[in-house]
């Protein structure tokens, strides 16, 4: 791992390096020094018998005209910034090195350089309009000023370079938009998957914190009133805080050690479900509300969201039953189907606030976004005759269940 972070910044250093005043510089540099070097070698050919093409002599080119290839070359250093610009002076250094009648096989290159990279920058129909008045002008002048015929020399190539240049151009700038819509998409995503565990977390510490706050007021509260004539009781009260507080701080501290990236030699703490319910209905026993458990069906591993979502939907009503309800009981029943887990917390208590009968307290709208996550549904409200209910539907197969079959079940329940 180590090594692949170098080489990514070494990668990411060779992108800059690339992309910089520097490196357009050596880059211009280096082509006008391989250009002038084939423009010196076209005017002074070696061989006697390359010295006439076509019937034509070879002119003498004098060292003041290389000024004008080497002006084509230099000025692609700012192909990137200004390419149109460097386009429309490289063209014009070459037509004029053509116009004087000087062979311009190996200086047609440098314009044609600069023809990708303003193709490469600008949108489609501009990129075409300059390469057509580029290849208008180069062929002009070289048919003008041409010392082997107005078709002679490199004249024939001009068009298939032209034309070269236009469509690798265009052929990049596709490609880097492309990369740049992948890169987009692949941000979006993470700034997605970043928001959804951003939201994951704030609702577990919402349930961990809400419950274990719940009960140290209740048992805080009883600790104050009985103190004076009953100790013992609020001894207890005491140990209840104590066993809620020590609970509450390590479902924290798991939370936390998954935010802080913990060592591997810390333990690792299970994460919250059904297998735990036990230790939360005695929890909530020791609160104050005396719990059972009931079951049906035969229980089995649930998938790890069904999971944590079921076991978060006990915990909240739980938490509102010891807030709300008052002195009473209340009952966990828990029916395990082949296609889905069914919950129901039912109190006995005098049922709960307005707010949250009506379905907005933050702790209903929790267990609604919990079970909406698994594809489930959740339905809350006082009970006829007393108390309060809360009725949870969660898919095992991953398949949404329809709202509309959730309350004809819970009908056929009452």
């Amino acid at each position: 791992m180590p090594t692949l972070g170098r080489v990514d910044k070494a990668l990411a250093l060779w992108r800059r390096w690339r992309e910089s005043v520097a490196s357009d510089i050596v880059t211009a540099a280096a082509l006008t020094a391989l250009m002038l070097a084939g423009a010196y070698a076209e005017a002074h050919p070696n061989q006697p018998a390359d010295r006439v093409v076509s019937g034509h002599p070879v002119p003498h080119t004098p060292a003041a005209a290389f000024t004008l290839v080497v002006v084509a070359g230099l000025v692609l250093a700012g192909r990137r910034r200004y390419p149109l610009a460097v386009l429309a002076v490289s063209t014009s250094a070459v037509a004029a090195y053509s116009l004087l009648g000087y062979v311009n096989g190996a200086a047609l290159l440098l314009p044609t350089v600069a023809l990708f990279a303003a193709a490469r920058a600008a949108g489609v129909r501009q990129a075409i309009a300059a390469a057509g008045v580029t290849l208008v002008v180069l062929m002009g002048a070289t048919a003008a000023g041409n010392p082997f015929g107005p078709f002679g020399g490199g004249f024939t190539l001009i068009p298939g370079l032209i034309a070269a240049a236009l469509f690798a151009g265009l052929a990049s700038q596709n490609r880097r938009a492309y990369i740049a819509s992948l890169q987009a998409r692949a941000e979006d995503d993470a700034r997605r998957r970043v928001d959804e565990e951003r939201l994951r977390i704030a609702r577990e510490l919402h349930d961990v914190v809400a419950h274990t706050m719940a009960t140290i007021n209740v048992q805080a509260g009883v600790a104050a009133h009985v103190l004076p004539d009953r100790p013992e009781a609020a001894a207890e009260a005491l140990r209840v805080i104590k066993g809620a507080s020590k609970e509450g701080l390590r479902e924290l501290r798991a939370i936390l050690n998954v935010l802080r990236r913990a060592d591997e030699d810390d333990p690792t703490q299970p994460a919250p479900g059904l297998a735990q319910i036990e230790t939360l209905v005695a929890g909530a026993t020791r609160a104050g509300l005396a719990t059972t458990v009931r079951l049906t069906g035969t229980a089995g591993p649930l998938p790890a969201a069904v999971d944590l979502a079921a076991y978060r939907i006990v915990q909240e009503s739980l938490t509102n039953a010891i807030r709300h309800a008052g002195p009473a009981t209340a009952i966990v029943s828990l029916s395990y189907g082949q296609a889905e887990l069914g919950i129901d917390v039912v109190d006995t208590g005098r049922g709960a606030s307005t707010s949250a009968s009506e379905g907005s307290g933050h702790g209903l709208i929790g267990m609604r976004e919990r079970a909406a996550s698994v594809g489930g549904t959740v339905q809350t409200g006082p009970q006829p005759g007393g108390g309060y209910r809360v009725a949870a539907r969660l898919p095992l197969d991953g398949r949404p269940l329809d709202a509309e079959a959730m309350a004809l079940g819970q009908g056929a329940q009452q």
